[in-house]
């Protein structure tokens, strides 16, 4: 995925939040961010059962730490 596609997908989950906010299980940016933490912690799982073969030791997770705190403070 490039840099534009990711964020064309940031803005398409945000519209399909505002559009259909109550098939969203975490309707608070609270129970987002938690269930984030929770799916992080289990992705593996995930790739597992779709059969798909991802190495997460070579995921940077600096740069998804480094949106989620910068987008706190960015207007």
């Amino acid at each position: 995925m490039t840099k534009k596609e990711f964020t064309q997908f940031i803005d398409n989950l945000r519209a399909d939040f505002i559009e259909n906010k109550e098939q969203w299980e975490n309707k608070t940016l609270e129970d987002y961010l938690e269930a984030v933490c929770r799916y992080t912690e289990d992705i593996d799982g995930y790739y597992k059962n779709t059969n798909q073969e991802i190495d997460l030791e070579k995921v940077d997770w600096q740069i998804f730490a480094d949106i989620l705190k910068g987008s706190s403070l960015y207007e």
